[in-house]
């Protein structure tokens, strides 16, 4: 019976630790540019160097006469997905050079359907990547949001938006449109 019971252990254990895996964000980008995928047996995908920490908290700049402030916030572990992940989550106010707020997403949920959400690092694992979808969509602004921190200078960012689609619909888009966060421009921050 205990050789029974042993047999039974040595088959099954294997099955049931394949089924729940945990990977870091950045094997989950190797995955990625290596096969396409991340293994099916992955159950979450973890921030497990804590590689997102130093993009957490306020960050302002200035650019074409409006100041931006970011703010972003980790979420770990959260579902929705086949896999859960731990993410970045971004909430951005604009104001212009009066100091008049013309954006504002501080109060915004940070739910799954949230504007401003992180993806992964990039390939070279030197920018974080995050989806931006501002209140223009007929304009097409919406687009992949590239944050990056070098490490000698570890309170300095640069953003840099680069549009998903340039698809305007006719008659959505105003004539002088301009995105919230303009595109393919850098916008340079320091931590708050």
């Amino acid at each position: 019976m205990k050789n029974v019971f042993l047999i039974l252990i040595i088959f099954l254990f294997p099955m049931i630790s394949c089924k729940s895996q945990i990977i870091s964000l950045e094997q989950a980008v190797i995955y990625e540019q290596q096969t396409g995928s991340i293994p099916q047996s992955t159950t979450y995908i973890k921030d497990v160097n804590n590689s997102l920490n130093k993009y957490i908290g306020i960050w302002k700049g200035d650019l074409n006469g409006k100041t931006y402030e970011f703010n972003f916030i980790k979420k770990e572990n959260v579902g929705g997905f086949d896999v859960n992940w731990d993410f970045l989550v971004g909430r951005l106010k604009v104001s212009d050079s009066n100091g008049n707020i013309t954006y504002d997403t501080s109060n915004e949920q940070d739910d799954l359907k949230t504007k401003f959400k992180g993806i992964n690092f990039q390939s070279d694992l030197k920018a974080y990547k995050m989806y931006f979808v501002g209140n223009s969509v007929g304009c097409a602004e919406y687009g992949y949001v590239y944050l990056r921190i070098q490490p000698s200078t570890p309170l300095q960012m640069t953003i840099l938006m680069l549009p998903d689609n340039d698809i305007v619909e006719e008659g959505k888009c105003p004539i002088n449109f301009q995105p919230t966060i303009p595109y393919e421009q850098l916008i340079h921050l320091v931590k708050q």
